[in-house]
């Protein structure tokens, strides 16, 4: 069993910056690829990024590339989301998740476990 804990949320300026964390539990993180995913109000959940277990591979969505980066401490069971350039739109809850295999995969089906979600929110 993994537990997810996602903090660094806030109320932040367009154009501005956040960082996320996912501080995970459980002795097999360093075995798992993670990932960050966000829903808007009446949107479906969006997978923004995701990262391998060592974290020599990393997706991002198009929407994020170029202003976000994904990254992790398997020292610290930690997984981060630096976010640079906040737009509006960028606006959700952020939730981590974990995957019981060492690299990422295209579906959120495929992310067993789940934090309880840290809500960003990008004034204009």
């Amino acid at each position: 069993q993994v537990q997810l804990v996602e903090s660094g949320g806030g109320l932040v300026q367009a154009g501005g910056s956040l960082r996320l964390s996912c501080a995970a539990s459980g002795r097999t993180f360093n075995n798992y690829a993670m990932g960050w995913f966000r829903q808007a109000p009446g949107k479906e959940r969006e997978r923004v990024a995701t990262i391998s277990w060592r974290g020599d591979s990393t997706f991002y969505a198009d929407s994020v590339k170029g202003r976000f980066t994904i990254s992790r401490d398997n020292a610290k069971n930690t997984v981060y989301l630096q976010m640079n350039s906040l737009k509006p739109e960028d606006t959700a809850v952020y939730y981590c998740a974990a995957r019981e295999y060492r690299y990422s995969s295209f579906s959120d089906f495929d992310y067993a476990y789940w934090g309880q979600g840290t809500q960003v929110t990008v004034s204009s």
